[in-house]
């Protein structure tokens, strides 16, 4: 599939040299398909070790262990496949697609079982996730771009603040919000679900304008000359 790759993440330049170096000291034996493995694996773990930090707190240590593997599997499986000039287009798209998806849905729902975040702000997240999601496939399609950020924010960007977020939770699960007391990542959910609606709002906008200035609807007499 010929598309474009747009990053334009705060961490992106540095992460790409890094990702190039590590992906030509890696042994042959391990391919692109071992880190997409490693990608889905690891996003699942993570989403079992979030649950697991109100039993465990030390779990969050192994919710951003998780994550530091996911992004070593998620970044690398791509890199590799293009140092070693073993791309595979359609399917690498496909299925890097497909793990993301599964992942991200392992998280939150993670998240949700936990009991730090309410299972409404969840799905709500990961609808708003989803829903950025299709546009941004749909996108890629339609203008031949992949854009892989939004305002300087990128997947490893996203990682760093979750891994964060949840040593964060451990010592304040719960926050005061003008005088009401509600959990942290019910505020933090809330504010990614609206985050997110303006990012498919403002890409929608955008790559619409694109493709209408690109397609103009055709004037009567230039279609009744094709006629």
């Amino acid at each position: 599939m010929g598309h474009i790759r747009e990053h334009r993440s705060i961490l992106a330049a540095g992460e790409k040299r890094l990702l190039i170096a590590i992906a030509r000291q890696l042994p042959s034996w391990i391919n692109s398909d071992h880190l997409t493995v490693l990608a889905l694996t690891s996003m699942v773990a993570a989403g079992v070790a979030f649950a697991a930090i109100p039993s465990t707190p030390w779990s969050a240590a192994a919710f951003a262990a998780a994550l530091g593997a996911n992004w070593f599997g998620d970044s690398l499986d791509g890199t590799v496949a293009r140092v070693r000039n073993q791309q595979r287009p359609r399917y690498g798209y496909y299925v890097d697609h497909v793990v993301d998806l599964a992942g991200t849905a392992a998280l939150v729902g993670g998240m949700a079982a936990s009991g730090l975040m309410s299972p409404a702000i969840a799905a709500a997240v990961i609808a708003a996730y989803f829903v950025v999601a299709a546009e941004s496939f749909l996108a890629t399609h339609s203008l031949g771009i992949f854009r892989i950020s939004f305002a300087g924010v990128g997947p490893t960007e996203l990682r760093i603040l979750l891994a964060v977020g949840a040593f964060v939770v451990v010592f304040r699960p719960w926050v005061e919000l003008a005088g009401v007391h509600v959990r942290l990542l019910d505020v933090s959910g809330a504010v990614a679900t609206v985050g997110l609606t303006l990012a498919f709002v403002i890409s929608a906008i955008r790559n619409g304008r694109a493709l209408y200035a690109a397609e103009p609807i055709p004037r009567r007499d230039d279609t009744d000359r094709a006629a």
